[in-house]
């Protein structure tokens, strides 16, 4: 089976584009101590971001291409994992977040399930997906089938 994520990892950046690092900061609650999980996190371009305002960022990602594009951004805990069986203690984040990626999930529900699994009691938790009418999403989309 091919690779999509790794084929496109050196140039997913360029073409998604920067996040909005104030809106992630807002809707995280940011700064904040504890540990932040960045779930299907790919390249790290939002978790780069984030690394000033947290005091611990694990990024998890099925793909090892990108999550070494992540690696290269100064993300330092790369853990290759499916989201529906994170390899982390009940209760081990303040902070989850998955951002343009529920949508690739085997199973969305379970995926969930283990996600607030691992969410600390009065934690938080935000989920974005893409804009399908981004030009650029097209573009990824139409790349992941090739």
């Amino acid at each position: 089976m091919l690779d999509h994520f790794g084929f496109l990892a050196p140039f997913y950046d360029r073409v998604i584009g920067p996040p909005d690092a104030s809106r992630w900061r807002e809707l995280l609650g940011l700064p904040v101590p504890g540990r932040v999980l960045d779930a299907g996190g790919g390249t790290g371009r939002v978790s780069a971001q984030l690394l000033p305002l947290v005091g611990d960022l694990v990024i998890s990602d099925l793909s090892a291409k990108m999550l070494r594009q992540a690696q290269q951004k100064g993300v330092q805990q790369p853990v290759a994992a499916h989201v529906e069986k994170l390899p982390f203690a009940d209760n081990s984040f303040d902070r989850v977040l998955v951002v343009d990626a529920l949508h690739h999930f085997c199973d969305q529900r379970e995926a969930i399930a283990d996600l607030v699994r691992v969410l600390r009691p009065g934690g938080r938790m935000v989920i974005e997906e893409p804009d399908l009418n981004r030009l650029s999403v097209k573009f990824v989309a139409i790349a992941e089938k090739v």
